[in-house]
């Protein structure tokens, strides 16, 4: 019971750390609330997505894909506009950026497009949402579950506690992957005549598994200097880009090599049947 109780005040303690300039913002007030949303879509994932297709034809969807994918593009493209224009044009330090806790515009700034971020990682939903109507389970991975339900929890961290600063290199990696692909998916969903356009699609996750690794060497650094930010970012941050690292690299090895043993197994059954010819 005491142990309980000595939890119960370590995280009141906590709690009283947060960002009160983020108080009041929608879906982001308690802790709980990230959570259930969370915990709501597992629910659509493994439960009511499943069954509620259960005995139906997939969606085609096409067109709601297409005005998707144009609003993520645009939504992602604004957030990295806006947190490079407040940010790396405007004396952002690399190596040591502490978080502005004042009510100066930029820094107000950055706690809108942190607020946006967090609602853009609900809005990722639907990425799985759309893939469950259309019958795409094999593109429903434990990598696509996992990236879907612990982002957000992150994002709000951050959105809370540690608005700015640091963590806005992350944002603008993020929200620059985002935009990368999504324009894939937006041309993916134009039709099968665009496929051709489509070859890079293996480099889209070398460009996000680049992008792990640059925040992971950012968050590294915390480490090695004097820098007014908490240890706790760098830790979370630097566990969170290794798992991810290792889960899409996994990912990329299973679908890009079995394709190259596909090809290189048609090619050697090309050349045998020609030579007994």
């Amino acid at each position: 019971m005491s142990s309980l109780q000595s939890l119960v005040n370590e995280s009141s303690k906590v709690w009283e750390l947060r960002d009160r300039r983020t108080e009041g913002w929608p879906l982001t007030e308690s802790p709980m609330t990230p959570v259930l949303i969370c915990l709501a879509y597992l629910s659509m994932v493994k439960i009511w997505g499943p069954k509620f297709m259960e005995n139906r034809k997939p969606f085609q969807l096409r067109g709601v894909l297409m005005v998707y994918n144009a609003f993520q593009i645009v939504f992602n493209g604004w957030m990295f506009y806006e947190t490079c224009r407040v940010t790396w044009f405007n004396g952002y330090s690399f190596i040591c950026q502490p978080v502005d806790y004042s009510d100066n515009k930029d820094a107000l700034k950055i706690i809108v497009i942190g607020y946006c971020l967090y609602i853009s990682k609900l809005i990722d939903f639907f990425d799985t949402l759309f893939f469950i109507l259309r019958k795409k389970d094999n593109q429903i991975s434990f990598l696509h579950v996992f990236h879907h339900t612990a982002t957000p929890l992150s994002v709000w961290l951050c959105f809370r506690f540690i608005a700015g600063g640091q963590s806005c290199f992350f944002l603008t990696c993020n929200t620059l992957v985002h935009v990368v692909m999504y324009s894939y998916y937006f041309m993916a969903a134009m039709g099968p005549q665009f496929q051709k356009y489509l070859w890079w699609k293996k480099y889209l996750t070398v460009f996000q598994m680049i992008q792990f690794v640059c925040v992971g060497l950012h968050s590294l650094q915390l480490f090695f200097i004097t820098c007014d930010y908490p240890k706790a970012y760098a830790w979370g941050s630097l566990i969170q880009t290794i798992i991810y690292f290792i889960l899409f690299k996994n990912y990329h090895t299973r679908a890009y090599s079995k394709n190259t043993n596909r090809s290189s197994i048609a090619s050697k059954s090309v050349s045998t049947k020609s030579k007994q010819k």
